[in-house]
């Protein structure tokens, strides 16, 4: 990996796993390849991904972590992917046991101004930040923001804020034993569990006391709340 036709490549995969293909899903996908590159490291695959060798830790939950899982390989799932509620369009790749990590931030202003055309931004703000407009402004705006997307996939390095930085060792995904909690009667893991005076078990749904990745970010908020 480490070529533009990569980045082209990977767009395509991103689309199926994104739902569609974005600016900043392809400006994830790019930071990405440029801190591997930089790292002298491929894309994590089977022996890397089952023991957690290359770890990705992004600081946004938006379309620029989904670019961030495409490229690295490093995804919520495989326990290599660290989200960090800082909200920046930034990735760290680092590989463990070296700990020394290349940072990519994205300056999502300067990008603007130089490659959105001020039409789309307006088109933007109405279709997408106030949800108004109908289906053909929404297909138009469909199509300009896939353009310039594609297009992002040559921005010079330059054009990124890129630096080697020190990262925290991160341990391996512990594996834990399950708890049956008393109410629902699910078992859960069981660092996730409550325990009362009596030793009974309560997960944290039951107790209401559920922090949730949102598009706020980590927040205290039960989705299940209303089914009780």
């Amino acid at each position: 990996m480490g070529k533009d036709d990569d980045v082209y490549r990977l767009i395509e995969t991103a689309k199926q796993f994104h739902g569609h293909i974005c600016p900043f899903l392809v400006l994830g996908i790019k930071a990405s390849v440029i801190a591997l590159n930089k790292l002298g490291i491929d894309r994590a695959e089977y022996k890397e991904s089952v023991g957690e060798e290359i770890l990705a830790i992004v600081e946004c939950n938006n379309c620029f972590a989904d670019g961030v899982q495409i490229a690295t390989g490093c995804t919520f799932g495989n326990n290599s992917l660290i989200y960090a509620d800082i909200g920046k369009n930034a990735v760290t790749v680092v590989k463990r046991g070296e700990w020394k990590g290349i940072r990519v931030y994205v300056d999502a202003e300067n990008i603007r101004s130089k490659y959105f055309p001020k039409d789309v931004l307006e088109l933007f703000d109405r279709v997408i930040v106030r949800r108004e407009g109908d289906e053909k402004e929404l297909e138009e705006f469909r199509q300009l923001w896939e353009d310039i997307g594609r297009e992002l996939a040559g921005v010079p390095e330059e054009d990124f804020w890129i630096k080697e930085v020190n990262v925290k060792p991160i341990e391996r995904a512990p594996i834990f034993n399950s708890l049956r909690c008393s109410v629902c009667g699910e078992l859960v893991m069981e660092t996730k569990t409550r325990k009362d005076r009596d030793g009974k078990v309560f997960c944290l749904a039951c107790l209401d006391h559920v922090h949730s990745v949102v598009g706020r970010g980590i927040e205290h908020f039960n989705p299940f709340e209303v089914m009780k």
